[in-house]
This record gives C-alpha cells, sequence and structure tokens, in this order.
C-alpha cells in the first residue's frame, strides 16, 4: 500500500507488496524488495537497493550524497539487506569513489533512533547501532558486535565480530573480536562473554579467547609476540583463530 501523499519517482523499483506511509519520498534508481515497510516522511535517494522484509520508521534518510568534499557527483550505491530496522531519523549516506563507491548493510541489524552510517561503512549481520550511535567514513563493523548509545567510530577503523562498546565510547581504533571497551579514555574491559554465551560459543572457546585476551593486554607483550603466541590457542578454537586474522591485518592499531 502507497499512501496517495507519497512521492514515489517513476523511476525507482518497488515489490508489490511494499508500504509506503505518508509524505515519503522515494527518488529514482532505488530499488525494494518485498515485505519492506516505510513509515511516514522517509526520504530515501538513489542508487539504492533495499532488501526483503526491512521496517524503517519515520524521518530516516536513507542513500544521501556522502559528507566528503572530496565527492564531486560521482555514482555511488547504498546497499542494504534484508530483515533490518531502521529506526527514526537514522541516515545512511552512499559510498565514495575513494573507496568501493558503496556503503553496505547486512541482515538483521538494528539501527535505532538518530543513529548514523557514513560513507563506504560496512557493516556485518545481526549488529546493533544503540541510540545516537554514529560511524565516520570507511569502519567496517563486524557481525554481532554492539554500540552503545553515543558511541563515536573514527574513520577507517575496524570493529571486531562480537565486540561491545559501553555507552559514550569513543573509539579511534580497531577492536579485536569479542572485546568491552569503555570508559572515557575508552579502553578495554575484559571480553563479551554474556554477548557470545547467548549466541551459543561454547564455554572452552569462550576460555581459549579468555587466555587470548590476557595475552594481548595483559603479559605487557609487544603485538606482534601476542600475537605469535596466541597461534597455539587458535589450532584449537576457529574463534581464537578469527582474532589472530583481524589483529594481523589492523589498519589503526588496536585500542589498548
Amino acid at each position: 500500500m502507497i499512501d496517495p501523499s507519497a512521492r514515489i519517482d517513476s523511476r525507482a523499483e518497488l515489490a508489490d507488496d511494499v508500504v509506503v506511509g505518508a509524505y515519503s519520498v522515494i527518488g529514482p534508481d532505488v530499488k525494494i524488495d518485498a515485505g519492506t515497510v516505510i513509515a511516514s516522511h522517509v526520504v530515501i535517494k538513489g542508487p539504492t537497493s533495499i532488501g526483503k522484509h526491512n521496517r524503517i520508521y519515520q524521518f530516516s534518510s536513507l542513500g544521501e550524497d556522502p559528507q566528503d568534499k572530496k565527492y564531486a557527483a560521482e555514482i555511488t550505491r547504498l546497499e542494504i539487506g534484508d530483515r533490518n530496522t531502521i529506526r527514526e531519523f537514522t541516515s545512511m549516506h552512499r559510498g565514495t569513489h575513494q573507496d568501493h563507491s558503496v556503503t553496505q548493510i547486512g541482515n538483521d541489524n538494528l539501527f535505532m533512533a538518530y543513529t548514523h552510517v557514513a560513507h563506504d561503512c560496512v557493516i556485518g549481520d545481526h549488529v546493533i547501532m544503540a541510540n545516537g550511535a554514529s560511524l565516520a567514513g570507511h569502519v567496517r563493523l563486524n557481525s554481532h558486535a554492539i554500540l552503545g548509545g553515543f558511541t563515536l567510530v573514527h574513520q577507517f577503523t575496524q570493529i571486531g565480530q562480537y565486540s561491545f562498546a559501553a555507552m559514550g565510547s569513543a573509539i579511534t581504533q580497531d577492536i579485536p573480536p569479542f572485546i568491552m571497551v569503555g570508559g572515557r579514555p575508552t579502553r578495554p574491559h575484559g571480553i563479551n562473554s554474556v554477548g557470545m554465551e547467548r549466541n551459543g560459543i561454547a564455554a572452552e572457546d569462550i576460555r581459549l579467547i579468555r587466555k587470548a585476551y590476557k595475552l594481548i593486554y595483559k603479559m605487557n607483550l609487544r603485538l606482534d609476540d601476542a600475537i605469535d603466541q596466541m597461534e597455539d590457542l587458535a589450532a584449537d578454537s576457529k574463534e581464537v583463530s578469527q582474532m589472530v586474522s583481524f589483529l594481523r591485518n589492523v589498519t589503526r592499531g588496536i585500542l589498548r
């Protein structure tokens, strides 16, 4: 059902059962798949593709030009997967040619009110961004990560899977998988054992992740030396192996 007050460009492609609320505006080169519900006063600019069964709440702005002074009206994209919940006043911008020209959102994510996803970000699945959390450009936010309210993430930062940032965190360096951070200044505070338990990660793997955490943060080791010692743990744990792979590819150093 499309409200008669909505404005939908003739070049937009909407599945037959897409719902569009009052006064929403959908521009050209926007594709919206089956089962997606768009509330009132939403603005979607293309090129943007939105998958199935998403729920987009009022006053969201999706697919707008990137906030990058180098942007010169090149054709770039926003791609949103399936079953995402995008709450009030959320903004998501398209990519830039300085990266891969696309901002990518996975599946089953929750973006609470006033969250912001900047240009060229890549977000995995089952991510939660609480109210007011914001990503600068080129951030990689991996699956099952949780950002507490008003968390700010510096550009080009990588945040590992199952990591957890407390309310008001300021993240300026990479966060390895499974790690909790918080405080001012923001520092690591153990592993996200509760999040891992809730998602079925085995107790033995959690024990090995805790040992890996101690090697990184408690033993006063150089990072390369900590990684070398983690290799033995990685032989017995897929999760620790993922930590090692992440640490070997950090872009901004890790938060310590």
